[in-house]
């Protein structure tokens, strides 16, 4: 099996090239997460990634990790700046393996051929650079210059799901035809005929004679089942199961009456989801404001009062508020900020913090960090576009996978890596917040029938 390094470039306190708001390693990371998920789903085929997520890792790391693996070769994802406009790869510009430049014909053409009519892309080449990554690499190596995140045009399809998703695919599908990489195919169902099951070997070999006679081919298949020796007359396998019952059938004709059909290779159907993995984040509402405030200042009294913001803007996205309050009362610790997020950055959902070097992005209202929240949610659980007359202001809205996350539990490791139970932390606290708003208007029922007793 082939192994291929894929190296999306820059990270942690790198960021690559960077124009506006934007950061090169956000592109490159986003891009090559695509081409590892793809290339694992479709071919047989074995990846290692330089980095998975927001962290700094020098050249020098790069190249001993890819070296080490012993891998077929190392696929580089970058994207440009500073002038210009297009895509290009490179190659050493010294002595490579003898195969590098096919792969580089190979996988260049393959991307150009994608994305060169549909998005109007401008083919820079394919070039030679003396790049650490290229230089320092035992197997065949190319990088890949995606864009340029400073041209008006190229950064449109960097920030369009459909551009990042098609380009992505047509690297995957040309690192697929440089090295033949072979398609995944589902294991096959077998009907195994078993026409009588014996602890006594004896008594299995005289079963395969007595099929002898009546030209029916059989042969004995030792098993343990408990620590038991068991030996079973096998008497045919097939790959549609009718044909299976067929032979048991004609089995039993001839007083078998004790043959049974052994299914191998059958995918068991999943579990039934539990209720909080079918729990959606798009949905109903069904506490106010003032619950979700009252709730919070239990714990924080001092924790300000966003709840207006949560119910306006989950109506407008279709988003369920007070989950996503849930989800704010955990990224924040309930508003207290006891995390790298400061309270002065209004960013509720962590949106882009991934540690101290980096807390994320901020916002200039309490108002517009509740939107940003309700966007990014919005990003994974809708591939429709923003709402008409609402800006854009989450900055990572363009990186997410539209549609990727429909379910609150869908978020593990996504939102937070690994994240394994992040969505069954923020449903539990919209239960405790659900249990606390009934215990109030419990309390004031029974307030206001002492009223009435009253009278």
């Amino acid at each position: 099996m082939k192994k291929i390094i894929i190296d999306p470039g820059h990270g942690g306190n790198d960021p690559g090239a960077t124009y506006k708001s934007y950061e090169e390693k956000q592109f490159n990371l986003s891009i090559a997460l695509k081409v590892r998920d793809y290339l694992l789903k479709n071919y047989e085929v074995d990846i290692v990634m330089t980095r998975t997520r927001d962290i700094t890792i020098s050249l020098e790391e790069r190249t001993r990790l890819a070296n080490s693996e012993n891998a077929d070769f190392f696929l580089s994802i970058h994207n440009n700046a500073a002038g210009g406009t297009g895509f290009e790869s490179y190659i050493f510009s010294g002595t490579v393996p003898p195969a590098t430049k096919a792969h580089q014909n190979i996988i260049h053409d393959k991307i150009l051929d994608s994305v060169e009519s549909k998005y109007g892309i401008n083919d820079r080449g394919k070039k030679r650079a003396n790049f650490h990554v290229l230089r320092e690499t035992k197997m065949s190596a190319l990088l890949l210059e995606v864009l340029f995140l400073d041209n008006p045009d190229d950064l449109a399809h960097l920030t369009n799901p459909e551009f990042i998703q098609d380009v992505s695919i047509a690297i995957a599908e040309g690192v697929k035809e440089a090295f033949d990489l072979p398609a995944k195919t589902a294991p096959g169902v077998l009907y195994k005929v078993i026409a009588g099951s014996f602890k006594n070997r004896p008594n299995a070999e005289n079963r395969v004679q007595y099929l002898a006679t009546h030209n029916i081919d059989s042969f004995i298949v030792p098993t343990t089942i408990s620590g038991v020796q068991y030996y079973r007359v096998q008497a045919g396998a097939y790959s549609q199961r009718e044909n299976a019952e067929q032979q048991v059938q004609k089995l039993k004709s001839i007083g078998i009456t004790d043959a049974f059909i052994l299914t191998e290779g059958e995918v068991p159907s999943p579990p039934p989801a539990t209720p909080e993995e079918r729990f959606t984040i798009q949905g109903d509402i069904h506490l106010n404001p003032c619950q979700l405030e009252e709730f919070v200042k239990t714990i924080n009294p001092d924790a300000p009062n966003l709840g207006a913001y949560y119910m306006e803007y989950g109506e407008v996205y279709g988003i369920r508020a007070d989950v996503a309050y849930a989800q704010a009362i955990h990224e924040t610790d309930y508003f207290r900020f006891t995390g790298v997020v400061d309270d002065k950055q209004n960013n509720f959902a962590g949106i882009g913090a991934t540690g101290p070097d980096n807390p994320g992005a901020s916002f200039a209202t309490p108002a517009e960090g509740v939107h940003a929240h309700i966007q990014h949610l919005y990003a994974y659980a809708s591939s429709e576009p923003i709402p008409n007359g609402y800006p854009k202001v989450d900055p990572r809205f363009d990186l997410v996978n539209r549609g990727s996350a429909t379910t609150w539990t869908q978020l593990n490791g996504k939102w937070a890596v690994p994240g394994n139970n992040y969505g069954q932390s923020i449903i539990s606290i919209f239960r405790r917040n659900i249990n606390h708003a009934l215990e109030q208007i419990d309390a004031q029922q029974a307030e206001l029938q002492d009223v009435l007793n009253d009278f």
